[in-house]
Order: C-alpha cells, then sequence, then structure tokens
C-alpha cells in the first residue's frame, strides 16, 4: 500500500512516477524497500491518469455508503427490543423470590 501511497505523492506534486522517486519518498519514511513491488507499481501506472481515477472514485464511493447505516440502526432497534422483552421476566424472577 505503501508504494501506491508514494505514487501518489508524485503525481500530487506534479512529478513523474518512477522507481527511484518511489524509492527516495519509502527510504524517507523509514520504510523497507521492495525493488520488485516498485517496479510493478511503476510498470501498472505507466498509462493510468491517477487524477481521473481519483474523480471517477470520489463519486463512486459516497453513493455506497448510507446502506451500511440502516443497517446498522436496524440491529440497534432489534437488541433494544430484545432487552426491553428481557426485563420483564427479570422482575418476575425477583418477585417470586421474595414472594
Amino acid at each position: 500500500m505503501e508504494y501506491i501511497y508514494a505514487s501518489l505523492i508524485l503525481n500530487q506534486i506534479g512529478s513523474e512516477i518512477t522507481e527511484e522517486g518511489i524509492e527516495k519518498i519509502l527510504t524517507a519514511a523509514g520504510a523497507k524497500v521492495n525493488k520488485a513491488q516498485i517496479k510493478a507499481v511503476v510498470a501498472s501506472l505507466e498509462e493510468v491518469d491517477i487524477n481521473e481515477v481519483i474523480k471517477s472514485a470520489a463519486f463512486a464511493a459516497p453513493s455506497a455508503a448510507p446502506a451500511p447505516e440502516e443497517k446498522k440502526e436496524e440491529k440497534k432497534e432489534e437488541k433494544k427490543e430484545e432487552k426491553e422483552e428481557e426485563k420483564p421476566e427479570e422482575v418476575q424472577g425477583l418477585g417470586a423470590l421474595f414472594g
């Protein structure tokens, strides 16, 4: 993942994404450098317009985010209902003990 981050940094500052550039960033950050991975990242990003990828990804992510929140709310409501149902049973049990 750090190789992609280094590529994004180079892109952001307007530099060409090169093996040397990625290696310098990772070395400066104190990361362990794997030259084979750097070569693979540079090769895979040669014909990719990173700015276009970021723009297209920025619009896709927010539309998917609201769906899981609704499920969480439903689960919370179900748990509350279960707790409410359990309370009367507990009270009855205590009442039976003290008669």
